[in-house]
């Protein structure tokens, strides 16, 4: 018997982005490495790239995440 079972149906409300298909999907249908989500409304997910640009941006410009340039780095 297996330890974790093969989900092939979605659960209604869980809502996917497809990375390799570039689209909204209710319940998982391609497999996890390929999508964002699960999202609570199918308007959240067709924002999941848009979503990802804003996130991205936020941490590229957040001074937290950021070493110090080369030639102020204590070697």
């Amino acid at each position: 018997m297996p330890l974790f079972k093969k989900r092939t149906v979605g659960k209604p409300g869980e809502w996917y982005y497809c990375l390799e298909h570039k689209k909204v999907e209710e319940g998982p249908e391609c497999p996890g490495k390929d999508r964002f989500g699960p999202y609570a409304s199918r308007s959240e997910a067709e924002r999941a790239m848009e979503t990802a640009r804003e996130r991205n941006l936020q941490w590229e410009n957040d001074p937290r995440w950021h070493d110090a340039p080369a030639s102020e780095r204590d070697d």
